[in-house]
């Protein structure tokens, strides 16, 4: 009745794009700090000024990583090596964790002025999901999980939630590798086998298929299917009310 494998037990979901439609919010302020701090630098070095592509440099590099992550692996795909400064960085630091918490401020204030609406489609099959007797996760690489789900009224729906800040508090490698959905997995008492995967992000459909999980599903909200296929993905969907209506 849910579209999945009848031995699946539990769902993991990823929050940005899958549960909330938030991705578009990040992409852009992951475009806004870059070609910032890109311009900056052209400038300085008298270069000529490449911005960032917040379709194809934001799916190859960024989206579903942790935050440094994504900053790190963008940067060294053009050839730049900053330092990694720390945690507590401002955001005017010429670093990685600066440009990462820069990156956070422009995204945390277009949350408070615009909100966050969730996928309605979504939304009805987390609570299908919950009526068959299946428990859920929230399985996300940002820090600010938990104030996007109490901001779209969704936070209840979910068993447990692995976001930025359990991961580092646990030290759990970010996606593409698998460590946040095993770790969901654990904290639900299933076994990876027994549980769905659900991405919209070329790392994140990659750590599904990593970590071996009982089925791992693609959100297509871009037009990236055959990527999303190509990275792991044994089903691709546009929205995740078409595995009801498949019934």
């Amino acid at each position: 009745m849910l579209g999945l494998p009848a031995h699946v037990r539990a769902c993991l979901f990823d929050l940005d794009g899958v549960l909330t439609q938030t991705a578009k919010v990040h992409a852009a302020a992951w475009k806004e700090m870059f070609d910032g701090y890109l311009r900056e630098r052209a400038a300085r070095e008298g270069a000529a000024f490449v911005p960032f592509d917040a379709v194809h440099d934001y799916d190859e590099y960024v989206d579903g990583r942790p935050r440094e992550d994504g900053v790190r692996t963008f940067l060294s795909a053009r050839g730049i090596s900053l330092p990694e400064g720390a945690p507590d960085d401002p955001p005017e630091a010429e670093t990685v964790n600066g440009l990462g918490n820069r990156k956070n401020v422009l995204v945390l204030q277009r949350i408070r002025e615009d909100g966050v609406e969730p996928y309605e489609g979504s939304v009805r099959f987390v609570h299908a999901v919950r009526a068959a007797g299946l428990s859920c996760a929230v399985v996300s690489s940002s820090a600010n999980c938990r104030d996007v789900l109490v901001a779209a009224g969704i936070e209840d729906l979910f068993d447990e939630r692995i976001d930025g800040v359990v991961a580092h508090e646990r030290r759990l490698r970010g996606k593409p590798a698998p460590d946040t959905f095993l770790e969901a997995a654990r904290a639900l008492g299933r076994e990876p086998a027994e549980a769905a995967v659900f991405e919209d992000a070329l790392a994140g459909v990659a750590a599904g298929r990593a970590g071996r999980f009982g089925v791992v599903v693609g959100v297509d909200r871009v037009g990236q299917a055959e990527q999303l296929r190509a990275h792991g993905a044994d089903v691709v969907v546009r929205d995740l009310a078409e595995l009801l209506e498949a019934r």
